[in-house]
């Protein structure tokens, strides 16, 4: 025996010690001291310093509401903050302040997963059928702004392009500089729709001008009964409209974000692999020439995620293997406007792993979900990229749950929310593997609340549910909950050895989290792979306790610390006698 296991003797104590807590491992794999094989509703709380792993936040219920809440925004008026909820095909202003809902939109929200976001102090959402503005009183669909696409001078002859019509509207705006005599106007388009405006712009107040022409729609023509007068400035303005289909191009994306002060869009399942993105600080215009093409298949996008100086476009799995895009600005000089405009150069990168689900900037990381887990991009764009991957501590649990997940941070974590299972990625903890970073993780679950919204305010996370409901989780806020930790099957060192728990008991750390109940911490055991038994319940107990164990003749043991009553652990110590050899059969 002593050739074998140098310097060990029979009868040896050996001891293991479980603290410095760092998550779980569900990888099946060896497991390290520092983390469970098997945990719920366990974290760290930094708030704590992060000396222990604790029991989560209570999760609570805020308010229910009529269907799914596919999606929640927050807006700010007066100092008065709101959450705008869609849930089903409504869309409410609930006030947090009053905890009071208003419905302002009774019906026509598509009844799936919707994007928001905050603009100049107007909220806009988009549900992938519509495309809404919300200013705290009144809600509509985005009125797109009219451009003046060309100023006319008839006295020289030349025509000056100022504007790209707008795919969010069918009107635009032609101004003209008369020379005196001319009295037809011809128009950039022709076979327009009837109601031609005509105004006269010479001075700061426009004033419509109803009579003394006619309209030629089929070919684009006014004809005025006599001559504007002659001027050095353009004083006519027609505005008028030429139906298309631009505005069902915007309103069909289902992603949006903010993007170098303008709106970037995507997802629209009859232009899949289309990116469009709106006018300078206006959400309210997007030009018929500000979009670009994700590759040439026609896999979906499934993200688009600022970061890193660019803006990442995620697409699904293909057979193309271009799946992620990035696109940076840059000014080029446009013949057609005669002027020096801003656009988006958009490559693919060396990735062909693709975006199965979502993905999100996680403290400057830019990660998605692909098939294999959550995938991270570890260079910058002005070198080839490469993946690495960040999950393989609960891929083996992940990636067997099911449903489209929610990505959110909160608390220097990002929660992947699948369903009622919800796992942490801990920013604060991180794990060399071979060549690359990954993230120590934890695990939770809602209970029969699964999840298909999340937004963080004030630090107070709101989950909302397919069951109607809004859930609140707010660090420090404690509550009953199932949770429990498990350390590893652990044979210390020696798998061939039986060993023998010291009868003197083993040490535990413990923290009370709830002031108004007693902490109730049930310990038990598992001798190699029998069922756990209970060895002991701590009661109010808070600090360092010796709990006496007798186990005999076993190979590993494994621990689990667990209540329904919030608690922490710092640490746990394990004593046992080395036997001898197991009998083989």
């Amino acid at each position: 025996m002593s050739s074998t296991y140098t310097g060990l003797a029979a009868g040896s104590l050996k001891r293991a010690v479980y603290s410095n807590f760092r998550g779980v491992d569900f990888s099946g794999g060896e497991v390290d001291n520092s983390r469970s094989p098997d945990a719920l509703n366990m974290w760290k709380n930094y708030a704590h310093l992060g000396k222990l792993i604790e029991t989560r936040p209570k999760i609570s219920q805020q308010e229910v509401f009529d269907g799914d809440v596919f999606g929640q925004f927050f807006y700010e008026e007066n100092r008065v903050k709101h959450l705008i909820v869609h849930s089903g095909v409504k869309l409410y202003d609930y006030n947090l302040e009053t905890q009071t809902q208003t419905i302002i939109k009774a019906s026509g929200m598509k009844p799936a997963r919707s994007v928001g976001f905050v603009f100049n102090n107007i909220l806009y959402i988009k549900d992938g059928l519509g495309y809404y503005q919300y200013d705290g009183v009144t809600l509509s669909e985005v009125v797109g702004y009219i451009p003046n696409i060309a100023i006319h001078n008839m006295i020289s002859g030349k025509t000056e392009m100022v504007q790209e019509a707008n795919l969010l509207t069918d009107w635009v705006k032609e101004q003209y500089i008369p020379d005196g005599t001319k009295k037809d106007f011809y128009l950039s388009q022709k076979e327009i729709d009837n109601g031609l405006e005509v105004w006269d712009i010479t001075n700061v107040n426009p004033v419509q001008i109803t009579t003394g022409f006619t309209v030629d729609s089929v070919n684009g023509i006014v004809t005025f009964d006599e001559a504007p007068a002659e001027s050095y400035q353009a004083t006519i303005e027609f505005k008028y409209k030429k139906t298309s289909d631009g505005r069902e191009t915007a309103d069909k994306c289902k992603l949006a974000c903010v993007f170098d002060n303008r709106v970037f869009m995507s997802g629209n399942e009859n232009h899949p692999n289309l990116l469009i993105w709106t006018g300078l600080n206006n959400p309210t215009y997007i030009a018929n020439t500000s979009y670009t093409a994700l590759g040439n298949d026609i896999a979906n996008v499934k993200a688009l995620v600022p970061g890193n100086n660019a803006l990442w476009s995620f697409k699904e799995p293909s057979h193309s293997n271009t799946t992620i895009f990035y696109s940076v600005p840059y000014e080029v000089y446009d013949a057609k406007l005669d002027q020096t405009i801003k656009t988006y150069s958009t490559s693919h990168s060396s990735i062909s792993t693709g975006c199965k689900y979502s993905g999100i900037n996680f403290n400057d990381d830019i990660v998605f979900l692909s098939e294999q887990g959550l995938e991270g991009i570890s260079s910058n764009i002005t070198t080839e990229q490469v993946i690495a991957h960040r999950s393989s501590l609960v891929d083996a649990k992940m990636l067997k749950s099911s449903g489209e997940p929610v990505l959110i941070e909160w608390m220097g974590y990002l929660l992947i929310c699948f369903g009622n299972k919800i796992f942490l990625a801990d920013s604060r903890q991180k794990v060399g593997n071979n060549d690359h970073m990954e993230y120590e993780w934890f695990y939770w679950e809602t209970g029969e609340n699964n999840i298909e919204s999340a937004i963080v305010i004030d630090n107070v996370l709101y989950l909302g549910t397919s069951e109607g409901k809004i859930l609140k989780l707010e660090q420090g806020e404690y509550g009953l909950v199932d949770s429990y930790w498990c350390t590893k099957q652990d044979d210390l060192g020696y798998p061939q050895l039986l060993k023998t728990t010291n009868k003197k008991g083993f040490k535990i750390n413990v923290e009370n989290l709830f002031e108004n109940y007693n902490t109730d911490i049930k310990i038990e055991t598992r001798l190699d792979n029998n069922d756990f038994e209970e060895l002991a319940t701590l009661i109010n107990t808070k600090g360092y306790v010796v709990t006496k164990i007798k186990k005999k003749k076993w190979t590993t043991l494994q621990l689990k610390f667990s209540s329904t009553i919030p608690f922490g652990i710092y640490e746990a110590t394990l004593e046992a006698y080395i036997g001898s050899y197991v009998k083989r059969s």
